[in-house]
C-alpha cells in the first residue's frame, strides 16, 4: 500500500472507493457495508466533536465485540483521538488503574454486559484526573458537526499521529498502556497480512476480543486494510459459533488453539458444513486430511508492543523441514536480532540469547515512561522474550527471560515443554511453570486440557521431554475456564503455581539429571 495511505482516514477512503458495497463486518445480529460503516462512524464523530471532542484526546471504549465497538472505534481514530480499548473482563479497581494510566479523557461505554452494570461499577470508582466525560452508548449528543468540519480534521491526521493504546500485560505484574501511532498501527497489521492469508475477498472469522492486539491488529484493522470481511459475536459459544461460521460461509478461522479446539470438540462440530475454511485456518476446524503435521507451519510470533506479529511465514503452506517449529522469518518493518541477556552483546547465528527489536513498525512508547527507559542507544527495544536466529534468518523462540528456570542444574523453558506437551494426542492445551513446596527447590508443574489421565500424560511425555523437563506435579482439567487468567488475556503465574501446588497430583518422575547429561543449560 502506497505510504501516504498510512492515517485511518486515508484508509477508510480507499475502502469506501474500491470496496463500497463488500461487508465490512458481519455480527451475530447484523452486518455492514464498508460505505454504511464510514458513514455511520463520520456521523458518529461529528457528534462527538461537537460534544468536545479533540485532536489527542483518549477515548476509552468499554464496549463488546459487534459493530457498535467498530464504528465507535473509527469514528475516534478518524478524527486523530486516541482510541483506548478496553477489556469487558476488567473489575473496578483494575478498570480505574487503566483509565489513570492512560489518562482516558472522555470514555464510551454500554450500561450492561455478560450481567454486570458499568454505569453503576463506573460510578462507584474515586476520580480519574483526566476523565471530563462519561457516555453510555446510545446516549451520545444528536446534533453533529457539518461533514465538511469532520473532514477537516481527518485531513491533519497524520501517520506520527498517536491512535491507539493497548493494554497488555506479562505473567506477573501489572498492564502496560502500549502507543501505537497510526503509521506504526498499520504498518505493523500489513506486513503480517500476507502470511496469516488474508487478502480481498476474505470472510476472516476472529473469537478474540477487539480490545486486545489479535482482535484489534488481527481482526478489524486487517480487514480494513485488506478489503476483507470481519465475521465477529459478541459472546461467542460453540454450538452457537458453529452455526455462525456455517450460515456466514467463513473462510479463514484465525485466533488462538484452545479455541479452535473447544469448536471441534462440541457435538454439532461434525456434521455442520464448514467447507468454505480453507488451509491459513487453524488446524483443529479444518478436516483431517488437511491439517499440518505438528510444527510444520510457522509458529506465528510478535506482541502488543510490535503491534501484532512480527515474525512468521504463510500459513497455508508448511515450512522446510529443517525449520519446523520455528516461527518464520521476521516481517518487514522490523529488525530482529539477538543478544546475550547479561551482557547486551549480540551472538551469533544459533546461539539462542534475549530478542530485540527495532524498526518502524513498533511502537511509540508505553504510557508513563520515558523512551530512554524502553530502547537503547541504538533504537533497539529489549522484549524479555529468549530465542536464537538460525543462518537462514529463521527464528526460534524459547521463552520467557523471567518464566525459565533451574531443575538440578538443568535450565528449563516452560514453553519447550508445552510444545512437548500439547503433541501428545488428546492434549487441547498446556501450561507449564515451577512450583516450590515447602521452601524446598523448584519444580517443573503442568497444567493440561485434557481428558488423559496424569499418569498416562506423564508417560507420555518422558517419550517427548528429557527426564528433567517431565513435570512431576500435574493438574488436569477439562476445558481452558480452569487456567488463571489476567483480564488482558495472559496466564496469572502466580495464581497457577497456587493452583497447581493446591490441586496438583504427584507422579513418578525419572528425576532430573545434570546439564552435562543432557547437553544443555
Amino acid at each position: 500500500m502506497p505510504g501516504e495511505t498510512w492515517t485511518i482516514p486515508q484508509v477508510m477512503a480507499r475502502r469506501r472507493q474500491a470496496d463500497a458495497r463488500v461487508q465490512a463486518l458481519v455480527s451475530d445480529d447484523g452486518s455492514i457495508t464498508w460505505a454504511e460503516l464510514d458513514d455511520a462512524s463520520r456521523a458518529l464523530a461529528g457528534r462527538m466533536v461537537r460534544a468536545g471532542l479533540g485532536k489527542g484526546d483518549r477515548v476509552g471504549l468499554l464496549m463488546p465485540n459487534g459493530i457498535d465497538w467498530a464504528t465507535a472505534a473509527l469514528a475516534v481514530m478518524r478524527v486523530g483521538a486516541v482510541l483506548v480499548p478496553l477489556s469487558t473482563l476488567l473489575r473496578p479497581p483494575e478498570l480505574l488503574a487503566q483509565l489513570r494510566v492512560a489518562s482516558v479523557s472522555q470514555l464510551i461505554a454500554v450500561r450492561a454486559y455478560r450481567g454486570r452494570s458499568y454505569l453503576d461499577e463506573i460510578r462507584s470508582l474515586a476520580p480519574v484526573p483526566a476523565l471530563r466525560r462519561i457516555w453510555m452508548w446510545g446516549e451520545l449528543p444528536d446534533a453533529p458537526m457539518p461533514g465538511s468540519f469532520v473532514e477537516a480534521l481527518e485531513g491533519v491526521v497524520r501517520p506520527a499521529d498517536d491512535m491507539v493504546v493497548l493494554f497488555t500485560s506479562g505473567s506477573r505484574g501489572a498492564p502496560k498502556g502500549v502507543i501505537h501511532t497510526h503509521g506504526s498501527a498499520l504498518r505493523s497489521t500489513a506486513a503480517g497480512l500476507e502470511a496469516r492469508c488474508i487478502g480481498a475477498g476474505e470472510r476472516l472469522y476472529i473469537p478474540m476480543p477487539f480490545f486486545w492486539t489479535g482482535g484489534f491488529g488481527g481482526g478489524l484493522l486487517s480487514v480494513l486494510l485488506a478489503g476483507a470481511t470481519l465475521l465477529t459475536e459478541s459472546t461467542p459459544e460453540p454450538g452457537g459459533t458453529i452455526r455462525f461460521l456455517e450460515r456466514e460461509r467463513a473462510t479463514l478461522f484465525r485466533g488462538w488453539p484452545d479455541q479452535a479446539a473447544r469448536i471441534a470438540a462440541h457435538p454439532d462440530f461434525a456434521g455442520a458444513d464448514l467447507s468454505s475454511l480453507r488451509p491459513g485456518s487453524l488446524a483443529a476446524v479444518l478436516p483431517a486430511a488437511q491439517r499440518p503435521r505438528a510444527g510444520a507451519r510457522a509458529n506465528l510470533f510478535g506482541m502488543t508492543e510490535s503491534g501484532g506479529p512480527y515474525c512468521g511465514a504463510r500459513l497455508d503452506l508448511d515450512l522446510p523441514a529443517a525449520k519446523h517449529g520455528s516461527c518464520g522469518r521476521p516481517f518487514a518493518g522490523v529488525e530482529v536480532r539477538i543478544v546475550d541477556p547479561e551482557s547486551g552483546k549480540p551472538v551469533a547465528a544459533g546461539v539462542q540469547g534475549e530478542i530485540q527489536l527495532r524498526g518502524p513498525n513498533l511502537m511509540r512508547g508505553i504510557c508513563g515512561r520515558i523512551r530512554s527507559e524502553l530502547f537503547d542507544a541504538d533504537g533497539y527495544y529489549a522484549t524479555g522474550d529468549l530465542g536464537k536466529l538460525d543462518e537462514d534468518g529463521y527464528l526460534w523462540y524459547a521463552g520467557r527471560r523471567d518464566d525459565m528456570f533451574k531443575v538440578k542444574g538443568a535450565t528449563v523453558y516452560p514453553t519447550e515443554v508445552e510444545s512437548g506437551l500439547r503433541s501428545i494426542p488428546g492434549v487441547a492445551q498446556a501450561f507449564v511453570t515451577d512450583v516450590s513446596a515447602g521452601g524446598g527447590p523448584p519444580e517443573v508443574a503442568a497444567l493440561v486440557v485434557s481428558k488423559i489421565e496424569p499418569e498416562a500424560l506423564a508417560d507420555a511425555a518422558r517419550a517427548r521431554l528429557s527426564s528433567f523437563k517431565v513435570p512431576s506435579l500435574w493438574l488436569v482439567v477439562p476445558n481452558p475456564d480452569a487456567v488463571p487468567m489476567f483480564a488482558t488475556g495472559k496466564v496469572d503465574k502466580a495464581a497457577l503455581q497456587q493452583l497447581l501446588r493446591s490441586n496438583g497430583v504427584r507422579c513418578k518422575s525419572a528425576g532430573a539429571r545434570s546439564e552435562t547429561d543432557e547437553g544443555r543449560a
